[in-house]
């Protein structure tokens, strides 16, 4: 499989084929930075980004890590340590290779935005259906995010002030999800620019790597056999129960964890985003970008995971930090951090929402601050009604996420290339586009097994296991 291919050399020439970019008045009158006068233009016909790779690092690997880290060490714990790792490793590549499609096609019509390829591909139509994947999508990411936060942040406090009071507003979930996206997430929102949110995604992924830190930490002052201290369920049944480490495992449980790790690199709507906003833009430099957070995230779940499962082994549960004494002070503090990390990661999340609305409904007009605020206070209103009064919201964007993460990092990725793509550059049986096509075919088997699983599930028990994010 090739992650790498020729960059296309625009010069400020159309390719054959293709009909001439068009360029909306926004990115003609200041929806983002022009170029300074006299000063070369980048290669491309929307703008010149100022932030750094570092920075674009940072906040590609914030929009990489989701909450599903929390449910590695059960996945593991499902397939073995060989079988987890090496299944891990081939959607971390798959990823790259979904990312590298991405750019190619951006690269080739010199517009950098998601929505832009839709409609270079199929039209309005295209440009529809791009935009309202990615709404969908990061909507339900928000969605899980600020859930966690309602679910987790009262106990955190709760236990932290060793309160017995359980009617207290500190301790009403509802209302801290409103005062941290007021307080919190509203004014990282209303950045202009992605490139900005560098600083709190780089404190995001500190404080993940605080979380990894404390996994390693507790699992050498854990002892095996686990002791009822150190646990709080019993082992699931048909998983290893003692301290033996298994590295293959093949049990009923096994195949959930391929939708689980597919999803787990998503970050496919922000990766245009932040391409957009990229120093000295090519398209060699944001797949190292793109390759830098993926290996990083690689690494941050593999040691998660392994740490995780060495620590419980058969007695794991789905939420790892469940397992762990709720009143050790130290986890405690790990449980926090999770949730900082998860309330930075929202603002990166928001972003591409804003940018397909924009586009969508206003494509000729230049950027406005109402509007820009507006857009952001919509959508977390949004969200945050969706939090409070649906209670079974989880589920529902459980359906949707298996339905717009393969989308997203498989499908629309693969079509765009082979749409885009020019047939007298490469035809229809050249190999990239064979293995674009296979690509897309892969997308639509995960989907399938994803909504089979999810659905199987809501039939037995009642409820969804969901990848998450």
């Amino acid at each position: 499989m090739e992650l790498m291919m020729e960059e296309p050399r625009m010069n400020g020439l159309v390719p054959r084929g293709l009909p001439e970019p068009e360029q909306s008045q926004a990115e003609l009158d200041g929806f983002l930075p022009q170029p300074p006068a006299g000063k070369k233009a980048a290669p491309f016909s929307d703008f010149e980004g100022k932030t750094s790779l570092g920075m674009s690092v940072f906040n590609l690997s914030n929009a990489i890590m989701g909450s599903g880290i929390l449910g590695l060490a059960y996945a593991m714990a499902n397939t073995g340590i060989l079988l987890f790792l090496a299944l891990l490793l081939c959607m971390a590549l798959l990823s790259a290779y979904s990312i590298h499609l991405l750019l190619t096609c951006a690269g080739f019509i010199g517009i950098r935005a998601y929505e832009e390829l839709g409609h270079r591909a199929f039209g309005t139509s295209g440009k529809v259906a791009a935009a309202g994947v990615i709404c969908l999508h990061n909507i339900g990411a928000m969605s899980s995010y600020l859930y966690i936060i309602k679910s987790e942040l009262p106990l955190v406090i709760g236990t932290l002030l060793d309160s017995e009071v359980t009617d207290s507003w500190f301790l009403n979930g509802n209302i801290l999800i409103i005062i941290v996206s007021i307080g919190i997430i509203l004014p990282l929102a209303l950045m202009r620019h992605l490139g900005y949110l560098g600083y709190t995604s780089g404190l995001s992924l500190t404080f993940m790597v605080f979380f990894l830190a404390s996994v390693i930490y507790k699992k050498f002052s854990i002892q095996c056999p686990l002791t009822s201290g150190n646990w709080t369920t019993e082992p699931h049944r048909g998983l290893n129960d003692s301290c033996e480490v298994r590295l293959i495992t093949i049990n009923s449980q096994t195949a959930y964890t391929i939708p689980i790790l597919a999803f787990a690199f998503v970050c496919h709507p922000e990766v245009l985003p932040i391409y957009t906003e990229l120093r000295r833009p090519s398209q060699h430099r944001m797949q190292t970008v793109a390759n830098m957070s993926i290996g990083a995230m690689f690494l941050m779940y593999g040691l998660t995971a392994t740490f995780g499962y060495l620590t419980f082994f058969g007695h794991v549960e789905a939420e790892m930090l469940h397992m762990y004494s709720q009143t050790d002070l130290l986890i405690l503090c790990v449980r926090l951090a999770v949730l900082m990390a998860v309330t930075l990661t929202v603002p990166v999340v928001l972003f591409p929402i804003r940018r397909a609305i924009q586009r969508l409904l206003f494509p000729s007009k230049a950027f406005s601050w109402p509007r820009h605020g507006t857009i952001a206070l919509g959508l977390l209103t949004f969200v945050n009604i969706l939090v409070i009064f649906v209670p079974n919201i989880r589920d529902i964007f459980g359906v949707i996420g298996a339905t717009s993460a393969p989308s997203l990092i498989f499908i629309l990725p693969s079509i765009f290339y082979i749409r885009i793509i020019p047939r007298d550059r490469e035809s229809l049986i050249s190999r990239p586009k064979i293995q674009a096509a296979a690509f897309a075919a892969l997308g639509i088997v995960i989907m399938a097994m994803s909504l089979g699983f999810i659905f199987t599930d809501w039939a037995v028990t009642g409820q969804s296991k969901g990848a998450g994010h």
